[in-house]
């Protein structure tokens, strides 16, 4: 039998969930089990409101699971850019292949096998299960620990493996088993608008009589983490050859960021006073002759556990130089097709674009 203090939570969730929530998103209330999927992916590390139009634009070029499994990786990359964590675009196509393959093009309507998928752990299978399909699985996620640690007081630390275990058990005990998809979507909505991290809207949540954080006047402290995230700072310095008007690209293949991706022949630095220099690296060495414009970019792009910091500099072939093997070259006006990291969109939109377009060699190829 459960305890009056969690039939009180559920009830009084689902009521503000039916007369209050007004959040209105593209995939609330989806029970097409495609979109469903392709939102949760998307709102795995990306916030509903910068989502939206990412998630729009993907179902546009790929409205069923059958034409991304046809799909070239790199077209999904293309459509994905910008939204980073490719690992997530990655996974999105290997599955859709898996169930055009294996399942006869149909997604599967059970949690096991749901959660056996590629890219898809315990939340995003429970989302996709309750949502799609009904079934009793609590969602646990940010919001949803945010929430239930708030309410309840509890103090374990959210990171750790108790803790994991504590607030995947109470979720559970707290879901509306009769209406699994309309309980997940409340109390997720309920720590987007509400119960929020900064600025929590307490004046107005009807929570606040049974609110151990709001009683205690401890609300900020809530939920307790253990670990803090130490950002690994790295330093990239992109060489942008330039060879009778056409750009050096290489795909990055390393397991590591932006893997598959295009970029411009990097070196990276392992400190910041080698990043600010500007001899002609190491991997090419034989263009020490090639003229280097006076131009240096500069961007930053903030990662969940890295700080990228990096600058350009652009290399011009002497003439009757001979090019360099091993790069695609391509037009300066077909970047465009090739999918690469924010952070090279960044420095070309800060003027590399513009110098690349309208440097004399590019000039004189035109005429």
């Amino acid at each position: 039998m459960q305890s009056a203090i969690i039939i009180f939570f559920r009830k009084s969730l689902l009521l503000w969930h039916k007369r209050y929530n007004k959040r209105q998103l593209p995939w609330k209330g989806e029970t097409e089990v495609y979109r469903i999927w392709i939102s949760e992916i998307i709102l795995q590390q990306t916030r509903a409101e910068q989502g939206l139009f990412y998630y729009r634009r993907f179902l546009d070029r790929f409205p069923t699971l059958q034409i991304l499994a046809s799909a070239p990786l790199s077209e999904v990359y293309k459509v994905w850019e910008g939204l980073g964590y490719y690992t997530r675009a990655r996974n999105l196509h290997a599955t859709a292949l898996k169930i055009q393959e294996d399942h006869q093009g149909v997604f599967p309507n059970d949690y096991s096998s749901i959660l056996s998928l590629k890219g898809i752990g315990p939340y995003t299978a429970a989302a996709i299960a309750s949502f799609a399909f009904k079934l009793p699985y609590s969602v646990v996620d940010g919001n949803v620990v945010r929430v239930l640690s708030r309410f309840f007081g509890y103090a374990t630390p959210a990171d750790s493996t108790e803790g994991k275990k504590l607030f995947s058990s109470l979720a559970q005990e707290c879901l509306d088993v009769k209406a699994p998809h309309i309980y997940n979507q409340a109390i997720m909505d309920f720590g987007a608008t509400i119960c929020k991290p900064d600025k929590p809207a307490c004046s107005s949540c009807l929570f606040r009589s049974e609110c151990v954080a709001f009683k205690q006047n401890k609300v900020s402290d809530f939920p307790v983490k253990k670990k803090s995230i130490t950002k690994k700072e790295r330093y990239f310095l992109f060489y942008v050859l330039l060879h009778e008007g056409k750009l050096a690209l290489q795909k990055r293949e390393a397991d590591d960021i932006w893997k598959d991706l295009y970029q411009f022949p990097l070196e990276e630095s392992e400190n910041k006073t080698k990043f600010t220099q500007t001899k002609i690296p190491s991997f090419i060495k034989s263009l020490s002759d090639w003229q280097r414009l006076s131009i240096s970019v500069s961007a930053k792009q903030v990662l969940s556990h890295q700080r990228i910091h990096a600058r350009s500099i652009i290399l011009m072939a002497p003439p009757n130089a001979k090019k360099p093997t091993g790069f695609t070259w391509v037009d300066p006006t077909e970047l465009a097709q090739f999918p690469m990291p924010r952070i090279l969109h960044l420095i070309l939109k800060n003027g590399l674009y513009e110098v690349l377009t309208t440097h004399p060699e590019k000039k004189a190829k035109k005429s």
